[in-house]
């Protein structure tokens, strides 16, 4: 029998792939009560978002494949670089120059199974 996996994704995320990592990393293989805990208590501005996504995984997982909220853990979570195409900014340099400045997005999933 395989095992059910429920998944949510955020797209477009206006936050650095490197900042939303450190908190993924935080609940990789965790409980989702446990997870939810961790989130709501850390001071990071990626939790935000990362435990709207969780309380969304969840819900998946409740109403899409009737799995047992309570026997749920963190089995994937990871983020991918999104585009950096629109958000262009322009910095002043030396000699009238002007740098770059790339604003960053994400893509951030998160996979739930259940526990034997």
């Amino acid at each position: 029998m395989e095992q059910k996996i429920a998944k949510a994704y955020l797209k477009q995320l206006r936050m650095t792939p490197r900042k939303v990592k450190i908190v993924l990393d935080l609940i990789r293989g965790k409980n989702v009560a446990e997870a939810a805990a961790i989130l709501k208590y850390t001071n990071k501005i990626a939790c935000e978002p990362v435990l709207k996504l969780l309380n969304s995984a969840i819900a998946n997982a409740d109403h899409n494949f009737g799995m047992d909220v309570e026997k749920l853990y963190v089995s994937e979570c990871f983020v991918t670089p999104g585009i950096m195409k629109h958000m262009k900014r322009m910095r002043p340099r030396a000699k009238g120059r002007g740098d770059r400045i790339l604003k960053r997005t994400s893509h951030v999933t998160i996979a739930l199974a259940e526990k034997n």
